[in-house]
C-alpha cells in the first residue's frame, strides 16, 4: 500500500491511498467465502460453492466490491498511522481508480485535529455576577412552601381565578359526540389552561351546580382543526387555604422548630444556588474566551455530525412526549432553517471546546483513573435510571465508552484551567473557587438527600 497526504485546510486533510491487486487478495478470499455462506446452489453444499460458480451466479463485479469495501477502511487506518494523522469523524472516500486485476485507487478526506497553540491561562480573567440575595426572594421559596401545604376547601360562591373545581366536560361537532370528548368529575384549577382553550374564561362565575357550552378548537383525533361545543357543568368549587405562617407551619414544613431558623436555612440554600450558577458564568466566559484567543477552528464534518446528533436527539425527546418537530416549531414559531442555524452555532462552538480541551489534556498528560472513570458511570446512570453495570454494558455495545471516558479527561483539563484563572465579581471582589465548589458539593449531596 501507498499513500500520501495533502493538507486541504488546517481542519481537514485528503489521503491519496495506491493499494496493489496482490494485496486485495484476502479480502477478495473472505468475500467468495461469505457470500458462498449466502448462495443456494444445487449440487453444491452451502458454504462449498467454488469462485467460478460464484462468478456465473453472482458476478464477478459483487464479489470485487465486496472486497474493496473490506479493504478500504483497513488501508485508510493504515494511512492514518503512518502519517501519524489526528482524525475526527468519519472519512468521505472516492474511488478514483479500480478494474479487475489493477490496483485499487481511492481517496479519503477526513477532519483532523487542528494545531492549536494554548494561551497563558494566568492572563484570563472573568467576571460574574455579584452574589445579592433578596428578601423577597426567601419570600418566594415560602409562598411555593405555603402552596405546597395548602388545603382545599368547599366554598358556596361562584368560582374565581385560583379556586379548584369540579367539572364534568361533553364535547361535540355539529350535534355529533367527539369520541374520548367526554369527561365527569375532572378536577382542574380555574386559570391554569391546563385543560381546553376557552375553558377558564367561562368557568369565572360559575357556582356549583352551574352549566354553560363554550366553543373550542381541537387539537388531535377525527376532528382536529374542527371547532367543537364545549359543555361543562361544575359539581363543586374549592378555596386554597393557605396555613398561618408561624412556627406552627415551619415544624410542618420542616425540620425546624422556627420560622426564622427556616427562612435562615431557605437563604442559604438560595446562596448554595446562586454560588453554583457563578461556577458555571465562570466556567462558560473562560472557556468562551480561551477559544477565541486560540483562534480554535472548528471541522466541518465534525460539526455537521454533531448538528445531525443533537437533531436527532430533539425530535426523539419531542416524540417521547407525543409532539412532532412541525408542532414544536409552530409552538416556538420559527422555521426549520432557524433551528438547524442554532443547532450549527451551539455545536461548532461545543465543538471548538472539546478540540481545546483535548490539546490541554495532551499537553499536560491528563490521566483518568478507573475510580474517576467508574465514578462517572454511576453518576451517568442513575440520571438514566439504569443499574450502573448494565448502562456501561449498554455504553460498550454502542461504540460510546470511550466518548464517556473523553468526556471526564476533558473535565479534569477544564478544572486545572479554572485552578488559574482570575475570577472577580461585578463589584470587583475576588471569587474563590473553592467556596464555590464547597457550596455545589453541598447543594450535589442535599439533592440526593432529597
Amino acid at each position: 500500500m501507498k499513500s500520501t497526504v495533502e493538507t486541504l485546510s488546517p481542519t481537514r486533510v485528503r489521503l491519496a491511498i495506491e493499494v496493489p491487486f496482490v494485496e486485495l487478495e484476502p479480502s477478495l478470499r473472505k468475500a467468495y467465502r461469505e457470500i458462498a455462506q449466502q448462495v443456494t446452489v444445487p449440487g453444491f453444499r452451502k458454504g462449498k460453492v467454488p469462485a467460478n460458480v460464484i462468478d456465473q451466479r453472482v458476478g464477478r463485479g459483487t464479489v470485487l466490491n465486496e472486497a474493496v469495501q473490506e479493504a478500504i477502511p483497513e488501508n485508510i487506518l493504515a494511512a492514518v498511522r503512518e502519517h501519524d494523522v489526528k482524525t475526527l469523524g468519519r472519512p468521505d472516500v472516492e474511488i478514483t481508480e479500480f478494474n479487475d486485476g489493477d490496483a485499487l485507487k481511492f481517496t479519503a478526506e477526513v477532519d483532523v485535529r487542528p494545531e492549536i497553540t494554548l494561551p497563558d491561562f494566568a492572563t484570563v480573567e472573568v467576571t460574574v455576577d455579584e452574589l445579592k440575595i433578596d428578601d423577597s426572594e426567601v419570600d418566594e421559596q415560602v409562598k411555593g412552601l405555603r402552596e405546597r401545604f395548602a388545603t382545599l376547601k368547599t366554598v358556596e360562591r361562584a368560582a374565581q381565578e385560583g379556586d379548584y373545581t369540579q367539572i364534568d366536560l361533553a364535547a361535540t361537532v355539529n350535534g355529533e359526540e367527539v369520541p374520548g370528548g367526554s369527561a365527569t368529575n375532572i378536577s382542574h384549577e380555574v386559570g391554569s389552561k391546563q385543560l381546553l382553550p376557552g375553558l377558564d374564561e367561562v368557568l369565572v362565575g360559575l357556582s356549583a351546580g352551574d352549566s354553560t357550552t363554550f366553543v373550542t378548537q381541537l387539537v388531535g383525533g377525527d376532528f382536529a382543526g374542527q371547532d367543537a361545543d364545549v359543555a361543562v357543568t361544575v359539581r363543586t368549587v374549592k378555596e386554597k387555604e393557605l396555613p398561618p405562617l408561624d412556627d406552627d407551619f415551619a415544624q410542618l414544613a420542616s425540620e425546624f422548630d422556627t420560622l426564622e431558623q427556616l427562612r435562615d436555612d431557605l437563604r442559604n440554600r438560595i446562596t448554595q444556588n446562586k454560588q453554583v450558577e457563578q461556577i458555571y458564568a465562570a466556567r462558560d466566559k473562560a472557556l468562551q474566551q480561551l477559544v477565541a484567543t486560540a483562534d480554535v477552528p472548528a471541522p466541518e464534518g465534525v460539526v455537521r455530525d454533531e448538528v445531525e446528533n443533537r437533531k436527532q436527539a430533539m425530535v426523539d425527546q419531542l416524540q417521547r412526549i407525543g409532539a412532532s418537530l412541525e408542532e414544536y416549531l409552530a409552538a416556538e414559531e420559527k422555521t426549520e432553517e432557524q433551528i438547524d442555524t442554532e443547532l450549527t452555532e451551539a455545536a461548532t462552538e461545543g465543538v471548538r471546546v472539546q478540540l481545546l480541551l483535548d490539546t490541554l489534556a495532551d499537553a499536560e498528560d491528563v490521566q483518568v483513573s478507573d475510580d474517576e472513570f467508574g465514578h462517572e458511570i454511576v453518576h451517568r446512570a442513575q440520571r438514566a435510571g439504569m443499574a450502573p453495570q448494565q448502562y456501561y454494558d449498554q455504553l460498550v455495545r454502542s461504540g460510546t465508552a470511550g466518548a464517556v471516558f473523553g468526556d471526564v479527561r476533558r473535565g479534569k483539563a477544564l478544572a486545572s484551567v479554572m485552578d488559574r484563572i482570575k475570577i472577580t465579581d461585578s463589584a470587583g471582589n475576588a471569587v474563590s473557587l473553592d467556596a464555590l465548589r464547597a457550596a455545589a458539593d453541598e447543594e450535589h449531596n442535599h439533592a440526593h438527600e432529597h
